[in-house]
């Protein structure tokens, strides 16, 4: 789990045409200075290998690049995480949920959240 100091959340784009109707690689924009930061400040030093610099609020969310939204996210969870980013966005974007509380969900426990919508 990200340290919430460290890592609160912060949310780029609350318009949902954005959030479902533009590809996430196009606001997908992590500079090298900023994933150093993020590594460093959670002590990941050396080899990145087996971790995955996540992003708290997904993009898919509408999730910010900035370092208060990244996390060194350790294998095996990043894909159980990823999964749970792809059922809420599909779930935001056909209006069965807020994007607020599918944001609000992932900051306070994203594992919860994994949990509460299978």
């Amino acid at each position: 789990m990200p340290d919430r100091v460290l890592t609160p959340g912060v949310v780029a784009v609350t318009d949902l045409q954005v959030v479902c109707h533009t590809s996430t690689s196009t606001r997908r924009n992590v500079s090298a200075a900023v994933r150093a930061q993020v590594f460093a400040a959670y002590q990941v030093v050396g080899s990145h290998i087996g971790y995955e610099l996540d992003h708290l609020i997904p993009l898919e969310l509408g999730g910010s690049n900035a370092a208060g939204n990244l996390w060194p996210e350790h294998s095996p969870g990043f894909h159980t995480k990823d999964l749970l980013e792809n059922r809420l966005h599909a779930r935001v974007c056909a209006g069965a949920l807020d994007l607020v509380t599918a944001q609000h969900a992932i900051v306070v426990d994203w594992q919860a959240a994994a949990v509460a919508y299978p």
